[in-house]
């Protein structure tokens, strides 16, 4: 227990200290903005490319593995959607933000530097691939549906290249891509240029973590919505269960890949929650409610999910 100690307080300590931070300072946060765009543009992007470009390239072309978890995320962001109109009885608009909160993992900011720190080098391209599959489904879904809900109809073309736009400039994709066709050619760049995408890297988990403690703390607790138990409940034990069992029916995944998806669906809600619905003036204060009680409960969720794994008290491959 103290070995899974160990490994999950710098993340969450990162979390909290930065919590702390915004709650004594009280800076604004249109202060975060260029620290959010310094992890977004480069800390992450460096990190997916220090570690996927050395890859050989067969490892990064797993379609069943890809397959196989993207479905799980449609699959309980559909659920999620379901449920948030029966709880609520609103719009699509609305339920479309309650599935995003109940489907989206924090893959961006926890995810890497989680999985990495728990399950090692192996879990690199797995965590590569959910994030980056996972992004291009949300990508697709959100915008889709939030044209569909909106009183004021947008051309299906309009809609389309938007989705499209989206995808392709995603600076993690950008990133993705560069990796892997630095993997193929085995490109290695220039002994200069190398050390400031480590130094870039080096920064992504703690610029992350302790900027998501801040933006948390500044978006204050008031209430809990009705629909928000059962959303988190989705996200945090139903998706991390629905991967593993899925994969473990397909089988062939080893051990690092298995837990890495069932990690990264543990994961609370992603800030992106946050960002989508100021983007679209819907679900904005329960999305900040959901980040900051979805990050509050991972520490005890993630955590029991570090040490079962670290002892060995759930098979990754149940059914076979």
């Amino acid at each position: 227990m103290l070995a899974v100690a160990a490994l999950a307080m710098p993340f969450f300590g990162l979390i909290f200290l930065g919590f702390a931070c915004g709650k004594i300072m009280r800076y604004p946060e249109a202060g975060l903005q260029w620290m959010n765009f310094f992890i977004v543009y480069l800390a992450l992007p460096a990190l997916f490319i220090k570690l996927i470009a050395p890859t050989p390239l067969e490892e990064l072309a797993n379609w069943a593995f890809v397959l196989s978890t993207t479905a799980c995320t449609f699959v309980v962001f559909a659920l999620s959607f379901v449920l948030g109109r029966i709880i609520t009885g609103e719009g699509v608009r609305t339920a479309t933000m309650q599935a995003v909160a109940g489907a989206y993992s924090n893959i961006g900011y926890m995810g890497p530097g989680l999985t990495l720190a728990a399950l090692g080098q192996n879990a690199i391209i797995p965590t590569a691939l959910i994030f980056v599959f996972d992004s291009i489904l949300l990508f697709t879904l959100v915008p889709l549906l939030m044209a569909f809900g909106s009183p004021q109809k947008t051309s299906l073309p309009s809609t389309l290249l938007q989705i499209v736009r989206r995808i392709v400039t995603h600076p993690f994709n950008i990133a993705t891509a560069v990796a892997v066709v630095m993997a193929y050619f085995r490109f290695v760049p220039p002994g200069p240029i190398d050390t400031m995408i480590t130094f870039l890297k080096n920064a992504a988990a703690p610029c992350a973590l302790f900027t998501m403690g801040v933006t948390v703390a500044l978006r204050p607790l008031r209430s809990m919505p009705a629909d928000l138990p059962a959303l988190l409940a989705v996200k945090m034990v139903l998706h991390p269960v629905l991967v593993w069992l899925v994969l473990s029916t397909v089988g062939g995944f080893q051990r690092e890949w298995i837990f890495t998806a069932v990690l990264m669906a543990a994961l609370p809600p992603a800030l992106n929650v946050f960002v989508l619905a100021n983007q679209y003036k819907v679900f904005v204060e329960r999305a900040s409610t959901a980040i900051l009680a979805g990050t509050l409960i991972s520490v005890f969720t993630v955590t029991g999910l570090l040490y079962l794994i670290a002892n060995d008290l759930i098979p990754f491959d149940p059914l076979h």
